[in-house]
């Protein structure tokens, strides 16, 4: 499963895309997205998904099924 950021709740702060190990996260029309083919959960690298940990709005959720 991969990752996603909420837009409605992005504050388009930055903090994830430089720490994200799989380079996944971009800045599209000013707020950030995660490319769910990229996002492997930061696995192998931290272990939980960084960009969820560093958010401090808390909009990067898993990517619903």
């Amino acid at each position: 499963m991969a990752y996603t950021i909420n837009a409605a709740e992005c504050t388009a702060c930055g903090s994830c895309e430089a720490e994200c190990p799989n380079e996944a996260i971009c800045l599209k029309k000013g707020v950030y997205w995660i490319d769910p083919a990229k996002c492997k959960e930061c696995e192998g690298t931290y272990d939980t998904p960084h960009c969820a940990d560093l958010c401090p709005v808390g909009a990067c959720v898993p990517l619903a099924a």
